[in-house]
């Protein structure tokens, strides 16, 4: 890349030793200069939409709203703004969910810094990138149009009800959750009561749990079964 048009990137990265390591691998490139930095997924939407780079690179498993709804916000309201999703997920459903929902790469992070910076130009580039890492028979699948016709309890769902479910599955209190979003706390907690019954779930720990068992957050974020709502 030439140093007379340096790429804006930012970086939307919950664990800061690896958001540090991008930064300083990335950096090493003349043709690349990081303006931003997220560590979770509201953050990342409002700071690619303010600074409008080149390039967001994206961690799925991030808090307050995963790295998939907001990949979902962010092509909504920053179309031309290229995606590289960066991940430690390998499997179909979070490869095909991210480019769904408008990523434009997807890379492991067990991916060498050569096979980084061959993703970040290739994504820059206009060209779709596939980790090498992720099988022939997940994106030949994909390109056919294959479609999972089971669903999941968590497809029953809305988006606006997986954000609450997320946000209550971290510990945070309706209050929380109503500012994190720009709702009522009324509005939450009518989410919440829609989110039980279609669930069939009667508790905040079993939300928690429901969330961790379908990727939605981390096992170690999420409330006490003594915690206050």
């Amino acid at each position: 890349m030439g140093t007379g048009n340096r790429k804006r990137i930012v970086i939307a990265e919950d664990h800061t030793i690896l958001r540090e390591g991008l930064k300083a691998l990335l950096s090493q490139d003349s043709g690349l200069e990081i303006v931003g930095e997220a560590q979770d997924g509201l953050e990342a939407i409002r700071v690619i939409s303010e600074l409008k780079p080149d390039l967001a690179l994206m961690d799925l498993s991030m808090p307050k709203m995963s790295g998939i709804d907001a990949i979902r916000e962010i092509r909504r309201e920053c179309p031309d703004i290229r995606i590289l999703v960066l991940t430690v997920h390998k499997n179909e459903e979070y490869v095909i969910a991210s480019l769904k929902a408008g990523a434009n790469g997807y890379l492991l992070k067990e991916s060498t810094h050569q096979e980084l910076l061959q993703a970040v130009t290739h994504v820059l580039e206009g060209k779709p990138y596939l980790s090498p890492g992720i099988s022939d028979t997940i994106i030949s699948g994909y390109l056919a149009g294959r479609r999972d016709e089971v669903l999941t309890p968590l497809d029953t769902l809305s988006q606006r009800e997986k954000e609450v479910l997320k946000l209550v599955a971290e510990g945070h209190k309706n209050k929380e959750i109503a500012e994190f979003l720009f709702i009522s706390v009324k509005t939450v907690e009518k989410h919440r009561d829609n989110i039980m019954k279609k669930l069939d779930l009667h508790s905040t720990w079993a939300l928690t749990t429901f969330a961790i068992e379908h990727g939605l957050v981390e096992s170690d974020r999420g409330p006490s079964d003594s915690e206050p709502l």
